[in-house]
């Protein structure tokens, strides 16, 4: 049982280091000097909506960082953008974590998403498990039998695959990533900085909107 938990534990950390790696190669790639990657073929977005998503995983320092960036752009959006979080797994030991976050949506507690955060990377709580996860959810006042329930439940399940999809389907190779109309990925890494992620994201969004 023990060496299960370090092993997770040093999957996840491995899992960080090459997110970084991978955002490094994208930013490298990136045509022209752009501060964002283009997609190829573009994605479907929601009709009627300029549509970004977040890439993240609460595992990643990078995301922790963004976070309250993101949190902060969203409040100032015009009514007709919308932003939607999608939680990564780039391996098995990092699914719990997916789990963590749909079932806070599905709670209707999203007051714990930066909590979430800042036990793992500040108050360097191990939440890496699902009985790990529960334990900690259950000292922020949720309840167990609830969360349990929801945490392996067929719509937390099919939203992680649904998340899963996303990954691939925006060829997602490192987070934080936020992508824009479901034609532009921008990561800190590509546009410089975490607040530049956050500028960049901004123009793009404008950008669609002028051009609708």
């Amino acid at each position: 049982m023990v060496f299960s938990r370090i092993s997770r534990v040093w999957l996840v950390l491995a899992a960080c280091v090459m997110t970084l790696f991978s955002a490094t190669l994208l930013a490298q790639g990136a045509p022209g000097g752009k501060k964002y990657m283009e997609l190829s073929p573009a994605q479907p977005t929601e009709p009627g909506k300029v549509e970004a998503l977040e890439f993240f995983s609460y595992s990643c320092p990078h995301c922790a960082v963004l976070e309250p960036l993101l949190e902060k752009w969203i409040k100032g959006l015009p009514a007709d953008v919308i932003v939607k979080r999608v939680p990564v797994a780039f391996n098995a030991s990092m699914k719990p974590l997916q789990q963590l976050y749909y079932s806070l949506e599905a709670m209707d507690r999203m007051d714990l998403h930066p909590k979430a955060f800042q036990a793992i990377h500040e108050e360097k709580k191990r939440l890496f498990t699902k009985a790990d996860i529960i334990a900690w959810a259950v000292a922020q006042g949720i309840d167990r039998a609830k969360f349990e329930t929801l945490f392996d439940s067929f719509g937390v399940m099919s939203k992680v695959s649904r998340a899963d999809q996303l990954v691939n389907a925006y060829k997602i190779q490192g987070t934080p990533s936020v992508a824009v109309a479901g034609r532009y990925v921008v990561s800190p890494s590509e546009a410089g900085g975490y607040q530049e992620t956050i500028d960049q994201a901004d123009a793009l969004v404008k950008q669609i909107r002028a051009a609708k």
